[in-house]
């Protein structure tokens, strides 16, 4: 039977809603800003300082890469750490064109030059991301300790409206769902149009579970910890580009990784717009808690977003773009030692 090709329609419809997000945000971020301002403390700033983050954001992939072959172990798949990087790669790559398209790039690549299931790989994905969550939420817990009165105000300032009874309500719906599904997993999965199905969200369980089964915990526990130490110094460093954020501390660094974080995780395409937005409430809630204006705040927030936003994207193209002949050479080796052993 022919494979049915994607709808070409609903992709550039994807990509024009996640650009328009990204417009709109954009325009919020710039509205009632002065932009000489702007365009001044980016021709005075100290590059250099960029560059040294540069390193962090692409240390950080090789991490990364390392850990996901931790993870895929238990499964019985034993990966090459480059196989890993460069499919990481793309998937981040894929990220700029369509938002949380990479996870499911990212294994189909992944599955094209290693041969791991898709659903299981998937699976540790998703298992990543929660770990990810995780260590958020630690960098979340010594920003309330260090800097208590920035998190307020950046909460006042940006207008979110937390409702604990829905996330709730949410948490126990998803719980219900994953016991129904495996008290009836059997009779689901005879079902001719569900078994597939069930077989798909069985391999995502099943790497989900493998941090349970990992042979060494404490190198998963290291490069976890490496991500997000790099993930730290990429954000912080840029801050001694600017003479006017050149004095923030190591707990400011704490408030910028996490209202970086949230900015990053609406689906705007690269984050754009939306993490130039959290910037500039991010800066504007760190300098009312220093006693500084919060205009001034909201122009040195945008300044660092545009300048550290372009340096994660150019990291992300330029891996994303090796990886695309990486990927396509490590795919023929498979396919000629595949067609050598039959």
């Amino acid at each position: 039977m022919e494979k049915k090709s994607k709808n070409p329609l609903k992709s550039i419809l994807t990509i024009v809603i996640s650009l328009a997000f990204a417009g709109f945000f954009l325009w919020l971020a710039l509205k009632g800003l002065d932009f000489k301002v702007i365009k001044a403390s980016l021709a005075k700033a100290n590059y250099l300082w960029v560059l040294f983050a540069s390193v962090f954001g692409i240390l950080a992939y090789w991490f990364r890469a390392i850990r996901w072959n931790l993870m895929l172990e238990p499964m019985g798949h034993k990966i090459s750490n480059s196989n890993s990087l460069w499919s990481i790669s793309f998937g981040y790559l894929m990220n700029l064109t369509i938002p949380r398209s990479g996870e499911v790039a990212r294994a189909t690549a992944l599955y094209g030059v290693e041969k791991v299931p898709v659903d299981k790989s998937f699976g540790t994905i998703i298992l990543e991301r929660v770990v990810d969550l995780i260590c958020m939420l630690g960098f979340l817990g010594l920003t309330l300790i260090f800097k208590y009165e920035a998190i307020l105000a950046f909460y006042q300032n940006s207008g979110v409206n937390i409702n604990p009874e829905k996330i709730l309500f949410g948490v126990l719906i998803l719980a219900a769902g994953t016991v129904l599904f495996f008290v009836f997993k059997k009779r689901l999965a005879d079902v001719p149009f569900l078994g597939k199905i069930v077989n798909f969200i069985d391999g995502i369980f099943q790497g989900l579970t493998t941090i349970f089964k990992l042979k060494e915990k404490g190198k998963f526990i290291f490069y976890t910890l490496g991500i997000w130490i790099c993930y730290y110094f990429a954000a912080y460093l840029v801050c001694f580009a600017l003479p006017e954020t050149s004095n923030f501390t190591i707990a400011d660094g704490f408030f910028i990784i996490v209202v970086g974080t949230l900015g990053m995780i609406i689906p705007a395409s690269g984050g754009i717009g939306a993490f130039n937005l959290a910037m500039k409430f991010g800066f504007m809630a760190l300098f009312i808690s220093m006693g500084k204006s919060a205009e001034l705040g909201g122009e040195m927030g945008l300044t660092y977003s545009f300048i550290s936003l372009p340096l994660q994207i150019t990291i992300m193209l330029v891996m994303g773009l090796i990886s695309i002949p990486m990927l396509a050479k490590a795919r023929e080796k498979t396919v000629s030692h595949k067609e050598f052993n039959n």
